[in-house]
Formats: C-alpha cells, sequence, structure tokens
C-alpha cells in the first residue's frame, strides 16, 4: 500500500513497510491504524497548534484568505456593532473615550521646528520664523471658517473626530477642496467622509480592482479612486442614490483625499474597528451584568410565603409606590415601618437571597482583563481602578503610555503633519511665509516643514518625585527642557520660557523673590554680614602673644 500526496504543493508519499505489511496481515484492522497514523506524521509540522489530528484543534479549522476576504464581508456587521458598543456598553465606551483623550485630548498643538543648519539660518532668525509659521497656523486651525468646510469644528476638535472614527469605524476618509470665503485668508479646507459611504457603486460586488469603495492599481496595489455615496447608505431620506468616483491623487503627485486606517496586513484596503477582536466578550459580559443587576433587584424586593395551618399560600407583596394598579384583595404591600397583621394560624416565611453573587466580580476583572489586553489597555486604566500599589498602578500607566504614544505617533504621521504640509504648501505660495528656494529643491522644502506635535500629558501619580526625577534627567544631559515639559505637562517649553522672564523681571522689579530653588522662591542674594567676633578665640590670641 502506498499513497501519493500533496499538501501546500509539496509531495507526500507514504508507502508500507515490512513491518506495517506483517501487521496488516495479522491484525488488518490495527494494521489500518497503524498507517493512518503514519500519514498523519507525514504531513504533519512540528507545531502542535498545526495539527488536526488533536481533540483540541480538529474542529478549528480558520481560512487562509486574502486580506480583503477576511475583513470586508463582515465589515458592515463590525462597524454597527461597534458603534452600538459605543453607545451603549460602559466598558466599551470607557475604552473608546480614554484612547481618545490621551492620544488627542483637545488637539495636537504644532511646535515649529525647522533644520536651521541646512537651510543657513542662524538660531535668532530660525526661533523667528518658527513663531511667525506657528501664527499664522494658529489662525487657520483655530477658525472653524478656515479649517472645516462645514464651518463647526475647529482643526483640535476635527483631529478628536478623526481618531475617534477610526477606532469606531475602522476607518475613515477626509476630504481636501479649496475655497475661497469671503473673509478668510486661506482656501485650505477639510471635510470628513464617514467610512460607510465609501463602497461599491449601487452596492455592487468587488472586482479584482475594486474593493469596498477603493479602486487600486492591480500592478503597483496603489489606490487610484474612491467611490463615495453623495449620501450615507443607511440614511432613511428620500434620496437618489448617486456615486462620486474621485481620483486619490492629482496631477502633482499630492493627494486629494485622506485615507486614515491602521494597517494590520499587507494588500489590505480597508480598516478594522479596534473592538473587533473583542466585541463578542464585550457583548457577553454586557448580557451578564445586566442579568446580575436585574436578579440584585428582584431580590431587593423581597419573596415571602404564607404558612396556614391548612398548607401554603404565596404572599403577594406590592411595592409601597402608592401605586394600586397591580393589588388585589390579598395582596400585602411592604414599605418602609410597616407592620402586617396576620390572621390565626399564619406565619410569613421570607426567601434567602442569594444576591450580591460572591463570584462574580472576580469573573467580571478576569474578562475585563483579557479585553483590556486585546486593546492595549490595561485593567487599572481601562476601568480608572488604581487600588493596588504604587508601583503596580505606575507600571500599569506606563504600559498603557507605550500604546497611547504609538497611537498619537500615527496620527501624526497620517494626518496632522500632511494636514500641515498641505497648509504650508498654500501659505508659501501666498507669500505669508517667507521661505527662499521652497518649491524648487524637496530637501529645503522637506526642513521647512519640520514640527513637533504636543498633545496631552501622561500625568503624575507622585508629583513631587516624577519631576525631581525629570530635573535629574536634564541635569544629567540625557533629556531636554523641551521634552520633559512636553510629557510631565503636555505644554511647549519654548512657550513657558518668555512668560517666566515676564514674570522673574516683573517680581524684580516690584522687589519681590525671583528663583525657584528646590520647590520654593529663593530671596535676591544679599551682601553677606561681618562675623560676630569670637571672645573665645580673641583670649585665645592674647595669651599667644604674651607668650
Amino acid at each position: 500500500m502506498k499513497m501519493n500526496l500533496t499538501i501546500q504543493g509539496k509531495p507526500v508519499k507514504v508507502e508500507e513497510n515490512p513491518l506495517d505489511r506483517a501487521i496488516r496481515w495479522l491484525a488488518p484492522a490495527y494494521g489500518l491504524k497503524r498507517f493512518r497514523a503514519r500519514t498523519y506524521a507525514a504531513i504533519a509540522g512540528g507545531y502542535t497548534g498545526g495539527r488536526r489530528d488533536r481533540n483540541a484543534t480538529k474542529q478549528w479549522v480558520p481560512r487562509g484568505n486574502d486580506p480583503d476576504t477576511d475583513i470586508i464581508a463582515d465589515l458592515p456587521d463590525l462597524r454597527g456593532r461597534s458603534r452600538d458598543a459605543n453607545r451603549n456598553n460602559p466598558i466599551a465606551a470607557g475604552a473608546t473615550n480614554t484612547d481618545v483623550v490621551n492620544v488627542v485630548g483637545a488637539g495636537l498643538q504644532l511646535h515649529a521646528n525647522i533644520d536651521a543648519a541646512l537651510l543657513n539660518m542662524t538660531e535668532d532668525e530660525a526661533d523667528a520664523w518658527e513663531a511667525n509659521t506657528q501664527r499664522w497656523f494658529r489662525l487657520w486651525a483655530n477658525n472653524p471658517n478656515e479649517c472645516d468646510l462645514a464651518r463647526t469644528l475647529t482643526f483640535g476638535e476635527k483631529q478628536n473626530l478623526v481618531y475617534r472614527q477610526t477606532l469606531e469605524n475602522g476607518d475613515v476618509f477626509v476630504n481636501k477642496p479649496y475655497l475661497e470665503r469671503p473673509g478668510c485668508y486661506f482656501g485650505l479646507k477639510l471635510q470628513e467622509i464617514e467610512a460607510d459611504r465609501v463602497c461599491n457603486k449601487d452596492l455592487g460586488p468587488d472586482t479584482e480592482t475594486l474593493s469596498a469603495g477603493v479602486e487600486f492599481s492591480l500592478t503597483t496595489g496603489e489606490p487610484l479612486w474612491y467611490h463615495i455615496a453623495r449620501f450615507h447608505p443607511g440614511s432613511l431620506k428620500i434620496v437618489k442614490r448617486e456615486w462620486d468616483r474621485l481620483p486619490v491623487f492629482n496631477r502633482e503627485g499630492k493627494r486629494n483625499i485622506y485615507h486614515l486606517y491602521k494597517t494590520l496586513r499587507p494588500e489590505q484596503h480597508r480598516g478594522v474597528p479596534s473592538l473587533a477582536p473583542v466585541l463578542e466578550a464585550l457583548k457577553q459580559i454586557s448580557n451578564l451584568t445586566e442579568s446580575e443587576l436585574q436578579a440584585s433587584v428582584l431580590q431587593s424586593v423581597f419573596t415571602a410565603f404564607l404558612k396556614t395551618e391548612g398548607g401554603d399560600g404565596e404572599l403577594k407583596l406590592t411595592p409601597s409606590d402608592n401605586s394600586t394598579e397591580n393589588s388585589t384583595e390579598d395582596s400585602i404591600t411592604l414599605g418602609s415601618g410597616n407592620i402586617l397583621g396576620l390572621q390565626p394560624g399564619q406565619d410569613v416565611v421570607f426567601a434567602n437571597p442569594t444576591r450580591p453573587n460572591n463570584a462574580f466580580e472576580p469573573f467580571f476583572i478576569s474578562v475585563v482583563q483579557q479585553i483590556g489586553t486585546a486593546i492595549g489597555m490595561p485593567y487599572e486604566v481601562l476601568m480608572k481602578r488604581f487600588t493596588a500599589s504604587y508601583s503596580a498602578a505606575r507600571a500599569a500607566l506606563m504600559e498603557a503610555w507605550k500604546f497611547f504614544m504609538a497611537s498619537r505617533a500615527w496620527l501624526v504621521t497620517r494626518y496632522c503633519q500632511p494636514v500641515y504640509c498641505d497648509w504650508m504648501d498654500e501659505a508659501v505660495a501666498r507669500d505669508m511665509i517667507q521661505a527662499s528656494g521652497y518649491f524648487d529643491n524637496p530637501l529645503i522644502r522637506q526642513a521647512y516643514r519640520g514640527a513637533m506635535w504636543i498633545g496631552p500629558a501622561k500625568g503624575m501619580i507622585q508629583e513631587q518625585a516624577e519631576v525631581g526625577a525629570a530635573n535629574d534627567r536634564v541635569t544629567m544631559g540625557i533629556s531636554t527642557l523641551e521634552y520633559e515639559a512636553a510629557q510631565i505637562m503636555g505644554l511647549d517649553w519654548e512657550g513657558i520660557h518668555p512668560q517666566q522672564v515676564k514674570e522673574r523681571r516683573m517680581r524684580r522689579r516690584d522687589g519681590l523673590d525671583t528663583e525657584p530653588v528646590a520647590g520654593r522662591i529663593a530671596t535676591e542674594p544679599q551682601e553677606p554680614k561681618p562675623a560676630e567676633p569670637d571672645p573665645k578665640q580673641d583670649k585665645k590670641e592674647d595669651e599667644t602673644e604674651d607668650v
């Protein structure tokens, strides 16, 4: 007996040896079982997780599909369930809000940081250029009429919205129409497009170059066109269903539309909600919590039985809410301080309550810990429950902060910095900002576009100790005031420094203390007082002179 197999393109040959034939002749059933085992051994690899002959894995047969096949078929349900969870599930809403608040907050603030050496600028010239650029950018970013097509949100609020949409829906699109408005200095506008609106025309099937509204190049894989419905597919308005086919890049190679999503696999064209791996667990824990709550509420209303000499009868108790809607002639209303009169031979026996369930909280914590692990957020941060030691709480915050900073870097790279670059192109073209050689040399253009984006600080558990540690790092030369100000306070040090100089100058002018030293305000240096004469020392000197 021989068997020729092809497993994942690899030929596998299984053939009986003389011992196998002998065993099969003496015991056919056992021989067949032995040959089957040898066949499994031939096709199995070295990982037990890849075996199909084990009880734990034989029913575990996942599909080896391409990214779009795995994602897009489930995407409508994932989006809908993710939104519902963020609306109605406290854990899901808390996780999303915590993520958005720590990554974006009120919006990341621009701190221009150009390459002065490449641009042949002095330090003072670079500082002046950066300050002027930041003023112009704030004029655009802080005015909804300037930056928002709908005249509703500032750029900081748009950052918050865009990042939240990425978490809830998996991705979001941002259009950049150019529109001149009366009273506005800039034409660049931003328009957010919800993920559902980017879909195939007439909700048709995907093709080899079209995937969920994204038309891409079969050769390079780059997106070429976005198919955008003029109205939301889920709208209940009576509207005509029409689609626009918009190019991704203009003739200069610049993006017309930003597509923000976290890429998890190569050749992936749409994003996945951040809660996708834990949606089932969130729903189950929500159902469990609701059941426990209902059970506790029901058992808070006493269940009682009326015992009589002739048998047992149910004692119907109604709440004391002055309502008689559900009352009957034989019902008894229980309330605060009630005294019940019973007939001779009657007794009231109350049921033994089983709530609260002592096993509920440990199980709840265990499940929520798993949810937090999947979404990159420790249990203490997710539930805002810092009941452990200082070291444990600080470790949880630091671990969460790594995740938040990685997400912030992604948002800066994919959204904030590209918008800043597009804005600067227009500002330089309008001569609002002087940038010699900006459009002539791509290296010079990149040098002008350098920037830092400062967001919410990570916070401190023991402020004095952590500020002292920051001071030590600066003193040792392994950190900077700029970095520590951004990390500890979420502030721009160059914005703090001029105000500090102003305040100290004013205090000195008014004769007040000036220098903060070691957590207190030090006084102005004074002339040293002459030392008081020491009588013992004078006596000793006189005795020496006598000798």
